[in-house]
C-alpha cells in the first residue's frame, strides 16, 4: 500500500509510520516539519525492518508549495491508497487570554491545512481510497470539555464536519472518508494539555490503532466521527 502521513515526526504518528513499515511491501511517505525527527524515525524504522520503504519529507502543510509536494508523490508513489491527515498543534490558555490569532493558528494547523493536504492529493487516488483525519474527543459533541482549549477543541470539532461533509461530495470517487476522535494517550501533546496527567493509553497502542483503522476502517464506515477514548480525559 502506499500511505501518505502528516505529522509523522512524534507521537501518534511516529508510531503509526512505525506501524505501516513493518510490512516492507508498503511505501510511507512521512511528512513533518522537522526533518531531524524524520531523520530519527528513518533510522528507527529500518533498525527493525531493514527493507522498508519510508520517504522523509520536511514540509509545512499550511505554509509550503504544493506544486513541489504533489509531482514528488506522483514519482515516488504513483498513487495514494491511505492519506492520514495527523498533523496538529494545541494551544492552552484561558479564554479570555486567548487572541483572535491565537484561535486562527488552531484553525490553520488542525484544518486549513488538512483541507489543502485533501485537495492536492485527491487526484492521486482512486476508488478503494480512504482518507483518514485524526480529530479529538476535545471537539467530539456532547464529550466532556475542559477550561483553557477552547480554541483547539472548536478546531478539531470544523474538522470532524469537514470529514463528513467530505464523505457526500466524494461519494461517487468510491473514495471513502472517516475521522477518529481520540481520546488520550500518552504524547507530548497530552502533557501540554493536562500537565501531569498520565494516560492509560501509551502513544505505539494508539499509532497501532490508528494505522489498522487506516488499513480497514473503510471497509464498514464512511463520512463517520469514531470516539476513541477509554478515559476523561
Amino acid at each position: 500500500m502506499n500511505i501518505v502521513l502528516t505529522g509523522a515526526s512524534s507521537g501518534i504518528g511516529f508510531e503509526a509510520a512505525l506501524e505501516f513499515t513493518l510490512q516492507s511491501a508498503n511505501k510511507v511517505v512521512c511528512i513533518a516539519r522537522s526533518a531531524d525527527k524524520l531523520r530519527k524515525l528513518l533510522e528507527i524504522a529500518k533498525s527493525i525492518t531493514p527493507d522498508c520503504t519510508l520517504l522523509p519529507v520536511e514540509f509545512d502543510i499550511v505554509n509550503d508549495d504544493y506544486a513541489a509536494l504533489v509531482p514528488f508523490l506522483k514519482e515516488r508513489l504513483g498513487h495514494v491508497d491511505i492519506l492520514i491527515n495527523n498533523a496538529g498543534a494545541l494551544i492552552n490558555k484561558p479564554f479570555l487570554e486567548t487572541s483572535a490569532d491565537d484561535l486562527h493558528d488552531m484553525f490553520r494547523s488542525n484544518v486549513t491545512g488538512h483541507f489543502k493536504m485533501i485537495q492536492n492529493l485527491l487526484p492521486l487516488m482512486k476508488s478503494g481510497g480512504h482518507i483518514l483525519n485524526i480529530g479529538s474527543m476535545g471537539g467530539f459533541q456532547g464529550s466532556v470539555k475542559f477550561p483553557g482549549l477552547a480554541a483547539y477543541s472548536s478546531s478539531k470539532s470544523a474538522l470532524h464536519t469537514l470529514t463528513e461533509c467530505l464523505a457526500f461530495e466524494l461519494a461517487e470517487t468510491g473514495i471513502k472518508i472517516n475521522c477518529l476522535a481520540l481520546g488520550s494517550a500518552q504524547t507530548e501533546m497530552l502533557e501540554q494539555a493536562f500537565p501531569g496527567y498520565q494516560s492509560p493509553v501509551m502513544a505505539f497502542e494508539m499509532g497501532k490503532y490508528v494505522a489498522d483503522f487506516a488499513r480497514t476502517g473503510h471497509r464498514f464506515f464512511n463520512g463517520k466521527i469514531i470516539p476513541v477514548a477509554v478515559t476523561t480525559p
